[in-house]
């Protein structure tokens, strides 16, 4: 399955407005949910940030650019982040 996105388009959009993202603690809302339906260990928002930095860093292995987006000092700091030796 495709999905036809713009560039300046949210890819969870809220329910309320056009082209608006939804809010974190919807975010949280729909993770628990997930959570209760498949059994999974405690996840949250910032498990998807941490998750997405990783899988980031081993497709492209761009440190600067996860470092940037992690508003993070230095390089070992988003290693270390991202759980990678």
């Amino acid at each position: 399955m495709l999905i036809d996105l713009e560039d300046q388009d949210y890819l969870c959009r809220s329910q309320k407005g056009i082209n608006r993202p939804i809010m974190r603690i919807t975010a949280c809302l729909i993770l628990k949910e997930l959570q209760e339906q498949f059994g999974l260990g405690n996840i949250g928002t910032h498990t998807l940030r941490k998750t997405f930095g990783y899988h980031f860093y081993t497709q492209f292995k761009v440190v600067v650019a996860l470092q940037k987006i992690f508003n993070h000092k230095n390089q070992r700091e988003t290693l270390v982040y991202i759980g990678v030796q």
